[in-house]
């Protein structure tokens, strides 16, 4: 069973190696075998061969140190795969242009960094992300949800949902990618679906296969886009209803 006491020392355990060699003030001799020099191994084999191929044993082949020197640093596996998503996840971009414009490139961004590092998406989370990097994301996305006029737990929360949405649609993005092409699973479903049963999938389907027309993608993925745009959408709608009552606004 997990405790209160065992909980809150698993997230100090977790900000220590996250945020290791940020501290100020520390003196003595720099150590030999760094979290850092760790996190950018484990990095380095998630990229070439997976998550599945990432272990203790192999970060030790690959830096020439013993598995124990590994665990000294890092004492699990659970934290090892903390520390490297955290590093994999890189620093978030600048954002410029209006409130749409900059959440827009924000998701796009994050939405490229899952298509070109996916093992991060099979990176357990069993808390919110401590890390310089993902806190990082965070701030960036904060900074114009703030800006466009929605209080701080407003802010909080829309850029929680508009994280899950980008990693969702990613992780479901790549769950389902395989050599089956759209048009062989469309047409694979043509031949099983009662439009009695299912009159609003068959209705779909068959829009899609006349060739209908599509969301136009600006810039996002057509799967991420329209989520997105609708999602801005709401948070202007929003913010333009109830801006007139907002302490420190002029109605």
């Amino acid at each position: 069973m997990v405790t209160q006491d065992s909980t809150g020392a698993d997230l100090e355990r977790s900000l220590e190696l996250l945020w290791a060699g940020r501290s100020r003030g520390r003196r003595g001799p720099r150590p030999q075998l760094t979290v850092a020099q760790i996190a950018d191994a484990a990095v380095r084999i998630a990229d070439a061969d997976g998550l599945a191929a990432l272990s203790m044993q192999r970060i030790a082949a690959e830096l020439g140190y013993s598995t124990m020197a590994i665990y000294k640093h890092i004492p699990s596996k659970d934290l090892l795969l903390e520390v490297a998503a955290d590093v994999g996840a890189g620093r978030p971009p600048e954002l410029d242009g209006d409130f749409r414009q900059a959440i827009r490139a924000w998701a796009g961004a994050l939405w490229a960094g899952f298509q070109a590092r996916p093992w991060i998406l099979r990176v357990p989370l069993d808390h919110t992300p401590l890390g310089p990097n993902q806190l990082a994301w965070l701030d960036r996305l904060l900074r114009p949800l703030l800006a466009a006029g929605l209080a701080g737990a407003e802010a909080r929360a829309a850029a929680l949902h508009l994280t899950a949405v980008v990693r969702g649609t990613a992780q479901i993005s790549l769950d389902m990618a395989g050599p089956r092409s759209d048009g062989e699973l469309a047409r694979a479903l043509a031949g099983v679906l009662d439009p009695k049963e299912y009159p609003a999938l068959t209705a779909v389907h068959e829009a899609e296969a006349a060739g209908g027309p599509g969301y136009e993608q600006k810039g996002l993925p057509a799967e991420l886009g329209f989520g997105v745009d609708r999602f801005l959408d709401g948070l202007e709608a929003w913010v333009s209803r109830t801006s007139p009552v907002r302490p420190g606004r002029a109605p």
